[in-house]
């Protein structure tokens, strides 16, 4: 499986990441990654960037240096009752917007208080993609759950960083991308890269997906142009076609 596109990345701007922007650029384009989604934490981890920043992504253009760069963010989940740290608004300005749990912003809960957060996050519209949710501190009802991201269209992580960071990540991990090979719930694999070389590197996410024979067609980045068209509808912008390496 050929990955294009590596949709959650960090630069030093997050803090704990240690990589600028036009470092991550270089090196997506040195592997051939041609789509990278710049998605920094949100300001309720300590040491992220503030509101503005986000704002501020209008700075660079869409396309460095051949590579296409998504103006995104990884928002936090707040609570049980799924609030997040940046506006509808602030993240309908956004190209790509992920919605992770983390340790230092929400406590790990039941498995009803989880569920209950992620269906929540579901219905919001702003909300792109589910983050590292096969994370072992948030389980929730995973099947219940899958259905609703199904319904409100929203696509599922697999994260490589997971597997080595995140206890419990392959067996959840597993678990969930089964019932969204059941279910026609399309996928995204991402490094969650914090160092530029860990761009375009996936190897956990493959060898799983690989060993449950998930369908190609669900991983929305493994195609440039039905992962393009994707971008565009839900970013609502054109990527000047003329600029696109093709």
């Amino acid at each position: 499986m050929k990955i294009i596109a590596d949709t959650h990345t960090h630069t030093l701007l997050s803090s704990h990441a240690y990589s600028t922007l036009l470092e991550n650029v270089a090196y997506a384009k040195k592997i051939g990654i041609r789509i990278l989604g710049n998605t920094d934490h949100c300001p309720a981890i300590a040491g992220a960037p503030q509101v503005w920043y986000f704002h501020n992504q209008v700075a660079f253009p869409e396309v460095i240096d051949g590579v296409i760069v998504l103006k995104g963010a990884e928002v936090n989940i707040l609570d049980y009752e799924g609030h997040l740290d940046l506006t509808d608004k602030e993240l309908n300005a956004l190209d790509w917007v992920i919605a992770s749990m983390h340790a230092p912003v929400i406590n790990s809960g039941t498995v009803e208080e989880h569920t209950r957060a992620y269906i929540s996050v579901a219905q919001n519209p702003a909300v792109d993609v589910i983050g590292h949710s096969g994370d072992g501190r948030y389980v929730y009802d995973y099947e219940k759950v899958i259905k609703v991201f199904k319904e409100y269209d929203k696509i599922v992580e697999i994260n490589n960083h997971s597997f080595m960071t995140r206890a419990g990540s392959k067996k959840n991990c597993t678990e969930i991308a089964l019932l969204c090979k059941k279910y026609r719930v399309p996928v995204v694999v991402n490094s969650d890269a914090h160092f530029c070389t860990e761009i375009g590197h996936f190897p956990h996410c493959i060898q799983m997906l690989e060993e449950i024979d998930f369908p190609e067609e669900l991983v929305v980045n493994a195609d440039y142009d039905r992962f393009l068209a994707l971008v565009k509808e839900k970013s609502g912008r054109s990527f000047t076609e003329n600029v696109i390496p093709r």
